[in-house]
């Protein structure tokens, strides 16, 4: 059984007010062309097909083209199958219309979560293989249709949720999720939840012969190949520029034997990081021969001066600049608030500690801690 793994398209995405939706045409019909080569028997989306949950209608019906192009093609007389689930990004009322009409075409997108999971089998010479799709949830999503089970955490409610779908690990299944692993690399353009409460540890997993994950930008392994982020198909911040993209290619033959393997993904423009200073970075001889002049960039300064209309005059060479900043004397001085990872690795409950000394210098007394507490248990794991 071939699959092909990919994830996170974010249709529809702007990067810095640039529309990236000409990109994004290019790079699903580069995967369209992998999916030709390999003739996988079918292909997972793990979530966030859409950057919005009300996504434009531009990236609608660039969706729709895609979806109409995986439904046309067939390998070695089998009809190609393809699996979506919804991400965090996603509306999964509006993700889900019409899938049970889709189906027949081969298209399988996930309902609405609503407590049970149930399996679509796939076959080869192997025997069967389950695919379980789970869109993204929470811990108040799960918790609504288990008000018996002690849900507290992500892990908690990713268990309870898989417990019920009864898998029979004596055969071969795959999951696709969509979720933030404990240990996974994150990058700027995820969304990050204070505290990392929305943590899963990968033993919720344990007994799926692959999982497919989406949310995470950077292709990796989560502890083994079994537990796997494909990826973006393109770069979505300046965090990921070095960055290879690329679709994962699974290959499941008998149960316990898995071959996962990237394939890579060329963009149409790079994501390019400059640094020097102005007048080193004008010269012909720095970006002749190079795609800078068409590659999205983000330039920083090393001059101790501001260039006067530095964006427009930079502009004039490289076409796509997004993004510049100096790194100077004067930039290394000013005060720096504290780091994004060091806010995520913090709680909810200490940094409002935090908040609240700085405002009236103490700190709450143990009944506000406990009310804090309280609230933010109920905000947080009960959010629709």
């Amino acid at each position: 059984m071939k699959l092909i793994h990919l994830s996170d398209l974010h249709l529809g995405k702007r990067l810095n007010e640039f529309s990236l939706l000409e990109d994004q045409t290019y790079i699903l019909m580069k995967i369209l062309n992998i999916i030709d080569e390999e003739q996988p028997d079918a292909v997972l989306i793990a979530g966030d097909v859409y950057d919005k949950s009300v996504p434009s209608a531009e990236a609608v019906e660039l969706l729709d083209d895609f979806l109409v192009r995986l439904a046309e093609r067939s390998f070695r007389g089998r009809k190609l199958q393809t699996f979506v689930i919804s991400g965090n990004h996603d509306s999964p009322e509006r993700l889900a219309f019409g899938g049970r009409l889709m189906g027949a075409s081969g298209i399988h997108l996930s309902p609405v979560y609503s407590g049970h999971v149930e399996p679509i089998t796939l076959t080869d010479e192997f025997g069967a293989v389950a695919v379980y799709m789970l869109p993204f949830v929470k811990p108040g999503h799960v918790r609504r249709f288990y008000p018996e089970e002690r849900i507290e955490s992500y892990t908690d409610a990713l268990t309870v949720a898989i417990t019920d779908m009864k898998p029979d690990f004596s055969q071969r299944n795959v999951l696709i999720a969509h979720q933030f692993v404990t240990g996974a690399e994150r990058s700027e353009s995820e969304e990050v939840s204070v505290g990392g409460l929305d943590n899963v540890d990968v033993s919720a997993f344990d007994g799926f012969d692959y999982v497919a994950l989406g949310h995470i930008h950077g292709p990796q392994n989560i502890g083994s190949e079994r537990v796997r982020y494909s990826g973006t198909p393109l770069k979505y911040s300046f965090s990921e520029a070095g960055q290879q993209k690329s679709v994962t290619v699974v290959e499941l033959k008998e149960k316990g034997t898995l071959h996962v393997r990237p394939s890579p993904l060329t963009p149409r423009r790079e994501l390019v990081e400059l640094r020097g200073p102005y007048e080193e970075l004008m010269s012909k001889r720095f970006y002749e021969n190079t795609g800078y002049q068409e590659d999205y960039i983000h330039i920083t300064l090393t001059d101790e001066e501001d260039v006067p209309e530095a964006m427009a005059r930079l502009r004039v060479v490289y076409r796509n600049l997004m993004k510049l900043d100096y790194d100077n004397t004067r930039t290394r001085t000013v005060f720096q608030l504290e780091a994004a990872q060091d806010t995520e690795n913090q709680s909810p409950l200490q940094l409002f500690a935090k908040f609240y000394e700085k405002q009236n210098g103490t700190k709450p007394s143990e009944e506000q801690y406990a009310l804090l507490e309280k609230l933010i248990e109920t905000i947080w794991e009960e959010e629709p």
